[in-house]
């Protein structure tokens, strides 16, 4: 979930700093289901001039994708693209010698893909246990742009690097070789037997970036650092992405300002919603019905596009409830944990109760209702749907009924059978004004009990 508004720029020594509190030492280990595999030789080439053996390299955006079978590929155009300036293709390029690396472009892409698939799936459990993935990369730009490096390692199993600002600072330094822990990749009880696409860029933005000589390697000295996996959602650090750097930051100040004019004027916010994106759009789709039913408690919306939990930690460390006396605070978020990183919902139920002991800290004396996360997607057998719930599930046995009180609306957005209608969230994750009449409606009994 993420909002795009707002064009103010970021501080790059924050940014870094962020990074770097939220990372591990790169040779951390990280558990795994025991596995043993076959012998094998030292490395295991991936790229090298050309793709191993039957792979291929696919490039592609959110709408659509295209074979690299020459020089170069563009992304085609769907008849009716969701955004139509958005370009993205890559090309062969030179690092030693011609056409022995491969280069992404995107502007203004929602999200941009180089990836290889399509050959014989790969083993790569003898490579986990101290092994490293390497690789070369040219960071030609990327001011309005992201990356990330990721491997897929069968359903549901797609393990993601993010690396936007460390790849800023390394924008028009030329080539640099990157070494990774494999343990960056591993959770537990993955199955890397069968790894089907074993190295790809997500990018997003606008931006250039080159890549050669992938391999895998039994051993190996990382030189590059990894969040882990186990404690980010608990660990406060900014949403470091490429739609959210320019405006997240300066929208975290204006709320502060915000709070200082409140004072100003000798008000108290007896309300405060805090979540993400959903939360933020009170804001947009929202705006009528906030007005009319929660203006006049001076209401603060603490809504920030695309958080998610340990982001919500650094608001709440750096002073977005400080000097304000709320009788109650509404709770929701978890979603993005979900949907960018496909977290443990236990992982993601820790950084929601996280959150929930630094308000208690900080405003011990008011009440928390905290919200289910709100269904997702159409069908109930999705799999953000199962995650979500396995995660509500959970956070419902944080009630104490005394300062902290659960509350589970979901049915309201939904038909008999588990249906989302796109008549309520368009995009089958935000509420457009109807969701959020239906969200005010379905609380208010609650809402109002907790306010007297």
């Amino acid at each position: 979930m993420k909002l795009m508004k707002h064009s103010k720029n970021c501080v790059p020594i924050l940014l870094l700093s962020c990074f770097l509190a939220s990372c591990v030492a790169p040779g951390k280990p990280v558990s795994a289901t025991a596995q043993s595999g076959p012998a094998d030789d030292s490395e295991l080439v991936v790229y090298s001039n050309r793709p191993r053996d039957s792979w291929r390299v696919t490039v592609a955006d959110f709408e659509s994708q295209q074979t690299l079978t020459g020089a170069s590929a563009v992304v085609p155009k769907p008849a009716n693209p969701r955004v139509p300036a958005s370009k993205v293709s890559a090309n062969l390029s030179a690092k030693d010698s011609a056409n022995d690396a491969l280069t992404l472009h995107m502007t203004d892409a929602w999200y941009a893909n180089l990836r290889f698939e399509g050959g014989t799936p790969l083993d790569l459990r003898p490579y986990v246990g101290q092994g490293v993935l390497a690789f070369d990369l040219n960071v030609v730009d990327l001011a309005k742009g992201g990356l990330a490096f990721k491997l897929e390692c069968g359903s549901n199993c797609s393990r993601k690097i993010p690396y936007l600002v460390p790849a800023r600072a390394m924008a028009g330094k030329g080539w640099q070789h990157m070494v990774f822990s494999m343990q960056c990749f591993v959770r537990d009880g993955d199955d890397f037997s069968a790894v089907t696409v074993p190295f790809a860029l997500d990018a997003s933005g606008t931006g250039e970036v080159a890549v050669a000589n992938v391999k895998f390697q039994k051993t190996g000295t990382p030189n590059a650092a990894c969040p882990d996996y186990k404690t980010v959602s608990v660990t406060p650090g900014m949403l470091n992405e490429s739609w959210s750097v320019d405006w997240w930051l300066p929208r975290h100040l204006e709320k502060l300002e915000e709070i200082k004019s409140l004072q100003t004027q000798h008000l108290d916010s007896e309300l405060v919603f805090i979540g993400d994106s959903i939360t933020h759009n009170w804001e947009k789709d929202g705006i009528n019905v906030w007005n009319r039913q929660y203006r006049k408690y001076h209401a603060l919306d603490l809504g920030f596009g695309g958080d998610r939990t340990e982001n919500i930690l650094w608001r709440l460390q750096h002073g977005e409830v400080d000097g304000i006396h709320p009788k109650v605070a509404v709770l929701m978020f978890g979603t993005n944990n979900t949907g960018e990183r496909g977290e443990d919902p236990r992982t993601t139920a820790a950084g929601i109760k996280r959150d929930i002991d630094e308000l208690r800290q900080r405003l011990p004396e008011m009440k928390i209702l905290l919200l289910a996360i709100f269904p997702r997607d159409e069908k109930p057998d999705s799999q953000l749907r199962k995650l979500n719930e396995q995660i509500n599930a959970i956070i419902s046995g944080f009630s104490d009924s005394k300062k902290i009180f659960f509350l589970n609306i979901n049915q309201a957005f939904l038909t008999d059978d588990g249906t989302l209608s796109k008549d309520i969230m368009p995009d089958l994750l935000h509420p457009n004004e109807k969701g959020y009449e239906i969200w005010a409606r379905a609380m208010e009994s609650e809402l109002q009990g907790l306010m007297k």
